[in-house]
């Protein structure tokens, strides 16, 4: 008890005591045998005796304390964590990254010798636009699907089976107005059949459309909206649909040529032209998607590019897709490279069709032997970097196909209308061109480890992009407005929840939790804290665990020569 100090009281610890004492024994006895040691024995004896000090000193005091303290500790550690977190998920919400981890980046990180990589300067923008043109341009412009269904032999057969509505009202309203704009001119008042087709464009039930065009072809046998109509929606297989389109287009064909003749005479004589050549140009494209449907695909390839010899300047119809899609069925990769030659131009506006198409076929050229422990091991050679940039160019222009086509998403049937770089262009897409992926070897499995590494590259927020004008913000609304409801739609850029938001969230749930504890239960809480303490268990490891010291050997007598 006398060891314990002039107050009388033993050691609140007597594990570190004796902890203390063995380590004294220790110096006295190897610096007896060797003083040349004590220097060098000096400095870890000192470091450990300090830190069994501090361990006692922590201890003595947490010992000492209230349950009071304890409650105040953990409200106290609850409410700054609760801070942390709060203004973490402020600055994640506002600029797209965790705060903790930006700091740690931008200055801790070079100070520990880490070199960030700085981004590569962005390339010249494929739009081959200005800064004033990407501005000024539409970010949610909605385009008609090149690829889209019938809705008699398609549409409406998935609604027969499956009861759910494949076509939104928004997406249908579209159709309207592109019919109404297609199929009908000023002069439609001077004839009775264009007239009651007219009316029947803006009809919202289907039977009351079908009924009209019944009526026009009884005022009129040779009125091709009319047959357009009911190829759209009153037929219920493809071999219907094609019959009444062949109708359509003999009597297209003969109003299409007496249009020609007098189309100089008046402004609505041309006007009746335009709308003469939009239905020509519709029939003969849904023929060929006819012939593609049932397989006689090379027929379909003739056809399409007939028609895009015939009126080279409606490539705004996006014909070239349905004719890359055919090509791809015909493996006739030579000439979808000459198709994506002449319309994947810096000047042309891409599509999905255009940017995954151009990396499908480089991804064609290396993806049977493609290995990602051989690639990591050799490196990648040029044609692999060749694929691995079409893939990321691709992805960077629409972030939502590489899930489909991995099919880590369930496919719809595509809506008869797209936004470009969206969801819906992805759905489009990949109900096409799914089997092209599959049919080339390896080709999926090189997506599946290269398409992600493309949102390194891409700056976050999206304020700019790598290699098209930045992602547009609003992708998301218009997409839900042209997908059923009961597809779930992919969003990008989807904001992940960083790890440090997720750490900071259970520090202050578990801070939280400690202090409702030691508020109700406040006894055991102090027990539970003084349980822990580790300078004890220290101190009885020691006693139990270390072995005794070897006797000390005699050391031989000094001749004199040191001075000692």
């Amino acid at each position: 008890m006398a060891e314990g100090g002039g107050s009388g009281r033993g050691p609140p610890c007597p594990g570190a005591d004796a902890a203390l004492r063995r380590w004294e024994q220790l110096r006295r006895r190897v610096t007896a045998a060797a003083p040349w040691a004590r220097g060098y024995l000096c400095f870890p004896v000192l470091l450990v005796k300090s830190l069994v000090l501090f361990l006692l000193t922590v201890t003595m005091f947490l010992s000492t304390l209230t349950p009071k303290f304890y409650f105040a500790l953990t409200v106290t550690s609850s409410f700054i964590s609760g801070l942390i977190f709060v203004f973490e998920w402020w600055h994640f919400r506002k600029y797209g990254t965790s705060f903790i981890e930006q700091v740690s980046v931008s200055h801790l990180r070079p100070l520990i010798g880490g070199v960030e990589n700085s981004p590569p300067a962005p390339a010249a923008f494929s739009a081959g636009e200005n800064e004033t043109s990407r501005q000024n341009m539409p970010e949610c412009k909605v385009w008609r699907n090149p690829l889209n269904l019938f809705r008699g032999a398609e549409y409406s057969r998935y609604m027969w089976v499956t009861g759910k509505e494949p076509l939104t009202y928004y997406d249908m309203n579209l159709s309207a107005q592109d019919h109404q704009n297609f199929f009908t001119c000023d002069t439609d008042a001077l004839r009775p059949s264009d007239t009651v087709m007219q009316k029947a464009w803006r009809e919202r039930n289907p039977q009351a459309r079908i009924k009209a065009a019944h009526q026009a072809l009884e005022l009129n046998n040779d009125c091709a909206t009319a047959y357009v109509l009911l190829a759209e929606e009153e037929a219920t297989t493809i071999v219907d649909a094609e019959r009444y389109f062949k109708q359509a287009l003999k009597a297209g064909e003969m109003i299409y040529r007496k249009s020609q003749n007098c189309h100089s005479q008046s402004p609505q004589h041309e006007a009746q032209l335009r709308r003469d050549t939009n239905v020509l140009v519709y029939v003969k494209r849904r023929l060929a998607m006819c012939a593609r449907k049932l397989g006689r695909i090379r027929e379909a390839v003739k056809m399409m590019r007939d028609l895009m010899k015939e009126f080279p300047l409606l490539s705004m119809l996006n014909i070239h897709e349905n004719l890359l899609e055919a090509l791809l069925e015909l493996q006739a990769y030579a000439d979808v490279q000459a198709v994506l030659a002449k319309y994947d131009d810096i000047s042309l506006p891409k599509s999905a069709a255009i940017c995954y198409t151009a990396a499908l076929l480089k991804a064609r050229a290396v993806s049977e032997r493609f290995s990602p422990e051989t690639a990591s091991k050799r490196g990648l050679s040029t044609a692999e970097i060749n694929a691995v940039e079409a893939i990321h160019r691709a992805v960077e222009f629409n972030p939502h196909v590489p899930k489909y086509l991995l099919e880590m998403k369930s496919l719809v049937l595509p809506p008869e209308h797209i936004l470009k770089r969206g969801d819906s262009e992805a759905v489009a897409y990949a109900f096409f061109h799914l089997q092209h992926w599959k049919r080339i070897e390896g080709a999926l499995n090189l997506l599946h480890c290269t398409w992600e590494g493309t949102f390194r590259m891409i700056p976050y927020p999206l304020e700019k992009g790598h290699l098209f004008y930045p992602y547009p913000s609003c992708t998301e609304t218009a997409d839900r407005e042209l997908l059923p409801t009961f597809h779930e739609v992919s969003v990008y850029p989807q904001k992940e929840l960083p790890f440090f938001i997720h750490f900071t969230a259970g520090l202050c749930s578990f801070s939280a939790m400690l202090a409702l504890l030691t508020h109700q239960f406040p006894e055991l809480m102090v027990v539970f804290a003084k349980a822990v303490s580790v300078v004890p268990v220290l101190g009885d490891l020691w006693e139990s665990e270390m072995p005794p010291l070897p006797p000390l050997l005699p050391l031989p007598r000094c001749c004199g020569c040191c001075g000692r």
